[in-house]
């Protein structure tokens, strides 16, 4: 209780003084591509975007490889050679291949840091045909 206190006094006296509070909302996802759950051919980069800048020191995707033809639930495969970006418009985390992605299911682990500080964690998962 005495923390909340102290935490509406100290807003109260920012606003009465002109200052604004920093935001203390957390990136949320706004779309990927592929697409949640889709089937696509030829991906050589996967990208998620988020409501919020990144800071891409502190932000990467991990790309899986969880099922295969004829194999469909094998121990996850980690693919390599995958670069990690944040994109120019600096809210894109991108995960670039060199060369398209084989057949299989695929499971992309990602975190985010927001210019906030705020860290977020999630997982897509898509198809490769």
């Amino acid at each position: 209780m005495r923390h909340r206190l102290l935490a509406a006094a100290l807003s109260a006296g920012l606003a009465v003084a002109g200052l604004a509070a920093p935001a203390m909302a957390h990136p949320k996802l706004v779309s990927a591509k592929p697409a949640e759950g889709a089937a696509a051919s030829n991906v050589t980069q996967v990208s998620v975007t988020f409501s919020e800048p990144l800071m891409a020191a502190m932000s990467g995707m991990d790309l899986l490889m969880t099922g295969m033809p004829g194999m469909d639930h094998h121990q996850p495969m980690k693919m390599t050679g995958v670069k990690t970006s944040v994109a120019p418009d600096g809210v894109t985390l991108l995960a670039k291949l060199a060369r398209p992605l084989p057949a299989g299911t695929y499971e992309a682990d990602w975190h985010v840091v927001s210019t906030d500080t705020h860290r977020v964690t999630g997982k897509l998962t898509f198809t490769v045909k």
